[in-house]
């Protein structure tokens, strides 16, 4: 047995009386304390342990690249949700564990093709790996992870693999169609936020998916977890790319107004280009292309601060996390499903 499975399967999850405390999350404070808090903690550090047998490699150079954005930290909001949703049956299975890792490699793999493409120079708060090395580098090193995130699902069963092969088809075609850009007659704010279900939201639905289905949970909750899942994966992008202009520090992960720099036209300013309002005449003429000054930058972010257009932007994501609240009804009351609905608040309140 060779690649992920056999590193996988060295290092077994740790028995619970022998786990090292650890936090429960490093995406913020909604999870719960107690019993379930402690669970959802003990299966993070198992992620993580299995995570780092996962990316290793013989060869010294590899190790070191795949590991790069891995050591970097990261919100680990796929896994956690895989595990949350496994509480509702039997979260001890095996299989849990296996495709919280799955999920998360998919995603860092995700993440070294996604800044080569927008020839991103820092994630994480890290040089990103096209910086660091070459794109070339990067692109092969993502390869490298969705191989061993493949190695890891052949071991969950076919419909394991199809759900993930169709998660993966959504994934490049939100890729290609923000690359692309709306075609004649589309809405951009429509557009965008489909890509944003494609590109975000199709995974962090397959990852409440994978722990739900492989706890054994019912098939209709299963399906209520799925959808609860892509919808607030949604939301926590937008409030990703709100957080990118209200932040005063790097909570995002870079620095804050990245995306203005870069001409990275998110909701917001979708909003100011496509309005019509005298009171941000100034903003929509700068925020037309890349804003490399720095003067017009920061004018351009204090602006848009106080824009109408973000206002309507946050609305958009309180809609996304209603929607998803909404999609709880059918799940039993108890701890998880407040956790859950605490997750929806928290998408929203990470922005204020």
């Amino acid at each position: 047995m060779t690649g992920a499975r056999a590193a996988f399967d060295a290092t077994p999850p740790t028995p619970v009386w022998q786990r090292a405390s650890a936090p429960a999350s490093t995406i913020g404070s909604w999870l719960p304390e107690g019993p379930l808090g402690e669970a959802l903690a003990a299966g993070l550090a198992d992620v993580e342990t299995a995570l780092t047998a996962s990316v290793d490699s013989p060869h010294a150079f590899v190790r070191e690249a795949a590991a790069h954005l891995m050591a970097a930290g990261g919100k680990r909001f796929r896994p956690l949700l895989t595990l949350l949703a496994a509480q509702l049956g039997d979260a001890d299975a095996p299989e849990v564990i296996r495709s919280a890792v799955v999920c998360e490699l998919t995603h860092l793999a995700t993440l070294y093709h996604d800044d080569v493409m927008d020839e991103a120079a820092v994630r994480r708060g890290a040089p990103s790996a096209n910086t660091r090395w070459t794109n070339s580098v990067a692109i092969l090193t993502g390869d490298f992870l969705f191989a061993r995130a493949s190695d890891l699902l052949a071991d969950l069963g076919p419909e394991a693999v199809r759900v993930q092969a169709r998660t993966f088809e959504r994934l490049v075609t939100g890729q290609i169609r923000e690359t692309v850009g709306p075609v004649p007659g589309d809405d951009p704010v429509d557009h965008y936020l489909e890509v944003l279900a494609d590109k975000t939201g199709s995974l962090v639905a397959t990852a409440a998916r994978f722990g739900a289905s492989f706890a054994g949970v019912d098939a209709a909750l299963v399906e209520s977890l799925t959808a609860f899942g892509e919808e607030v994966g949604v939301a926590f992008q937008l409030s990703d790319d709100l957080l990118d202009i209200v932040s005063e520090g790097d909570a995002s992960g870079k620095l804050p107004g990245t995306d203005l720099r870069e001409g990275v036209a998110t909701l917001p300013v979708l909003f100011v280009l496509a309005g019509d309002d005298p009171a941000e005449d100034r903003l929509r003429e700068l925020v037309a292309a890349p804003l490399t000054d720095d003067a017009e930058h920061a004018e351009a972010l204090a602006l848009l601060r106080a824009s109408a257009s973000l206002e309507r932007a946050a609305q958009v994501l309180r809609d996304y996390a209603d929607r998803a609240r909404a999609r709880l009804g059918e799940i039993p009351a108890g701890d998880v499903r407040d956790a859950l609905s605490a997750l929806c608040d928290y998408v929203v309140t990470r922005t204020s």
